[in-house]
């Protein structure tokens, strides 16, 4: 979950394999466009001896090792700030491994597509059909999530749908692998990941789980609804009275976790998510600084946009703007939205999370 969070996905979401050596480097391309012309060798004479082609064998990239002044730091500052035992901490680095798959995947997230390439992703028929029956499978524990919390039952459905293909595709990648690799070797956002990979040290200690088995995305989320470790630790809850909060296996502490995840950040039950909106004929082009919503709608009229209908509630607000099939296409975002981007961060995968649990919830499959 993408403190998150990386939508795995979803991420967004989301295929994810691992392997355990590292890539082959790419060879390296020309400085210029100019292919050069190819011009064939000659053929031997009648009788000559060809010699074979000398094969050159591939150079693998060397494998980073991490300083150990580096290692030292981490060590000590995670010791203090979670009260563990250096020790466990320098055993648990020693079975981290480098993974160049995973500087790889990252790098090429689907929220880099634009919006119309993006929500045929998830928006599949499939993956619909497969959320009305998850939905129904699973009615009375998520109603029951629902009534205690406000956030729908569609809603949850449509996050592990994103996420996980419903837990069928929870990661392959070791959680240890992943947030060792890019808190130590992926400088865009280290920081971010070494904090993670604390936080994992400490959710394994506090849950009693092997540190060394756990699977999940190359971003290191975890469980059907993809939790980085921070995640894991505030807003995971023990929804079937286990005394444990198990995001892997059990379905009441899941759909609980991800309600009380939206909880935490500001979810307000009964109100909207996003609606649909349209230009003014010569309005100026108007990007929000973030996804908060913050604008009255006739602030946002005054601008040249407003809700294609009239009835949208008059709450505050902002405008959501995408690359859509045919054009520009733009939506009214609410609170509930900005909940939904607290998840992962990208706008696409909040309105496609949004639009897959209305389609789930318009046909619903009734219950085994």
């Amino acid at each position: 979950m993408r403190s998150r969070l990386i939508p795995f996905s979803l991420c967004f979401a989301t295929a994810l394999a691992a392997c355990s050596t590292p890539v082959k480097p790419a060879t390296p391309q020309a400085t210029n466009n100019t292919v050069p012309m190819r011009v064939p060798a000659p053929s031997p004479a009648q009788g000559t001896t060809v010699a074979a082609p000398v094969v050159i064998p591939a150079v693998e990239a060397p494998i980073p090792v991490l300083a150990a002044d580096r290692r030292a730091v981490f060590v000590a500052e995670t010791a203090k700030a979670y009260g563990l035992d250096p020790k466990e901490i320098e055993a648990g680095l020693a079975q981290a491994i480098y993974k160049q798959s995973i500087i790889n995947a990252i790098t090429r997230p689907a929220e880099g597509k634009p919006w119309k390439d993006y929500r045929p992703i998830f928006l599949t028929e499939a993956r619909i059909r497969g959320g009305r029956k998850f939905l129904a499978e699973h009615r009375e524990e998520l109603m029951k999530v629902q009534a205690d919390t406000g956030v729908p039952a569609e809603m949850i459905v449509a996050i592990i749908g994103v996420e996980t293909q419903y837990g069928g595709n929870t990661g392959s990648y070791r959680v240890l692998d992943a947030l060792y690799t890019l808190g130590f070797f992926y400088p865009k956002r280290e920081e971010f990941f070494r904090s993670e990979l604390g936080h994992f040290f400490a959710l394994t200690k506090q849950e009693r789980l092997d540190i060394g088995a756990l699977k999940g995305s190359y971003a290191g989320a975890m469980g059907w609804g993809q939790f980085m470790p921070s995640s894991y630790r505030n807003y995971a809850k023990d929804g079937d009275g286990d005394g444990r909060r198990d995001l892997f296996n059990s379905p009441r502490d899941i759909f609980a976790s991800i309600a009380n995840y939206f909880i935490g950040y500001g979810w307000r039950k009964g109100e909207p998510v996003a609606v649909p909106a349209k230009a003014d004929p010569g309005a100026a082009p108007w990007v929000p600084e973030n996804y908060e919503a913050k604008y009255a709608l006739d602030e946002i009229a005054a601008r040249g946009y407003r809700p294609v209908d009239n009835a949208a509630p008059a709450l505050p607000a902002t405008l959501l703007n995408y690359e859509g099939p045919t054009g520009p296409e733009y939506w009214i975002g609410y609170q509930n939205f900005y909940v939904i981007t607290r998840y992962n961060r990208s706008p696409m995968y909040a309105l496609a999370v949004y639009q897959l649990s209305r389609e789930i919830a318009a046909d619903p499959v009734a219950s085994p």
